[in-house]
C-alpha cells in the first residue's frame, strides 16, 4: 500500500519560512511526478510545485516562484518543498502527490496527474 505523510508544517510568521516533507513508503520513488499542493477552506486544491515525470522539469505557480523550491531524494524516498518569504496568503493545507509508476507526465500541475496522495500538513502564517 503506497503512503505519502507530509510533515514539517506549523505556524510561522510573516516572512517566514518552513520546510515541508513527504515521505513515500509502499513504492520505490525514481521517475513519478511529484506536486505538493495546498488548499484553503471554500477554494479548490491549487498546485504549488511539481516535478513532471521522466525529465523531472519542474513547474511553479505564480505565487511560488521565486520564493518555493522542490526538490526529491529518490533514494530516500521523499520529497521536500522550502518556503521562504511567508505571507499569509500562503497559508492552507499542503499535501503532497505522486504520480503511477511510469506514466509520462507532462502537466504536473494538474490534480488528475496524480495517483497517490497525502493527507496533508496545516501551514498557518500570521500577520
Amino acid at each position: 500500500q503506497v503512503q505519502l505523510v507530509e510533515s514539517g508544517g506549523g505556524l510561522v510568521q510573516f516572512g517566514g519560512s518552513l520546510r515541508l516533507s513527504c515521505v513515500v513508503s509502499g513504492i520505490n520513488l525514481d521517475s513519478q511526478a511529484i506536486g505538493w499542493f495546498r488548499q484553503v477552506p471554500g477554494k479548490e486544491r491549487e498546485a504549488v510545485a511539481c516535478f513532471n515525470s521522466i525529465a523531472g522539469s519542474t513547474w511553479y505557480s505564480d505565487s511560488a516562484a521565486d520564493r518555493f523550491r522542490i526538490s526529491r531524494d529518490n533514494t530516500k524516498n521523499m520529497a521536500f518543498l522550502q518556503t521562504s518569504s511567508l505571507t499569509p496568503e500562503d497559508t492552507g493545507i499542503y499535501t503532497c502527490a505522486i504520480s503511477a509508476s511510469g506514466a509520462v507526465i507532462v502537466q504536473c500541475n494538474k490534480i488528475g496527474a496524480y495517483r497517490h496522495w497525502g493527507r496533508g500538513a496545516q501551514v498557518t502564517v500570521s500577520p
